[in-house]
């Protein structure tokens, strides 16, 4: 991918350009920009924003590292403070609307429901955040649930929590399995419309 191509996805101002594996599919309305690292097979939709653009103090940029398989729903921002990376573990699913701010780091497997935020926090592998949850400064350990709409700001907070049960395990899985059939349709129907154009330039 080049700035030429995808004017989408481009340099910040400290020259930092994404590195994104060519199997990720990036929705051309999405904003990569910056110090963004993208592994195999991530799923990118509309509208999200992906920057890492502030610079440390040592003049430099730390990255966002997003893993194998990871889905990035519509209109997700992630963010962070200078100097400061964020890292989502693989499988894990981000969905509509969620807000991850750096320094921030995710497991693997993780389930963000919509409209999320985390600020300067940490999930260890499966740990599901309801619908509207806000959580700063703690650290989720693994299989932890945050219902909807909490508030989790401590580790007395944190404590109180339980832990997911094998049916919204189940659950998680298949939101992530349908988010990943969806980027491989996608990528299907792109090579078809390649295919067609390349065709009709050959007949031309």
């Amino acid at each position: 991918m080049t700035s030429l191509q995808y004017k989408n996805i481009r340099h910040n101002l400290a020259g930092d350009y994404p590195h994104i594996d060519p199997t990720a599919l990036i929705d051309p309305s999405a904003q990569i920009i910056g110090n963004v690292r993208i592994d195999k097979d991530v799923f990118i939709g509309p509208l999200a924003v992906i920057r890492a653009d502030q610079r440390g103090k040592d003049g430099k940029v730390a990255p966002i590292q997003i893993d194998r398989e990871v889905i990035i729903q519509d209109g997700v921002i992630i963010h962070a403070d200078p100097g400061a990376s964020v890292i989502i573990g693989s499988k894990t699913t981000v969905a509509h609307g969620a807000i991850l701010h750096g320094p921030c780091t995710i497991g693997q497997e993780c389930f963000i429901a919509m409209r999320a935020s985390l600020y300067k926090a940490t999930l260890e592998d499966h740990v599901w955040l309801g619908i509207g949850a806000i959580a700063k400064r703690v650290t989720f350990h693994s299989f932890t649930k945050v219902p909807a709409g909490a508030v989790i700001r401590d580790r007395p907070e944190v404590l109180a929590l339980r832990l997911i049960t094998e049916k919204e395990r189940n659950y998680m899985e298949e939101v992530w399995a349908a988010n990943s059939r969806l980027r491989t349709d996608y990528l299907e129907l792109r090579e078809k419309a390649e295919s067609i154009r390349s065709a009709a330039k050959k007949d031309g």
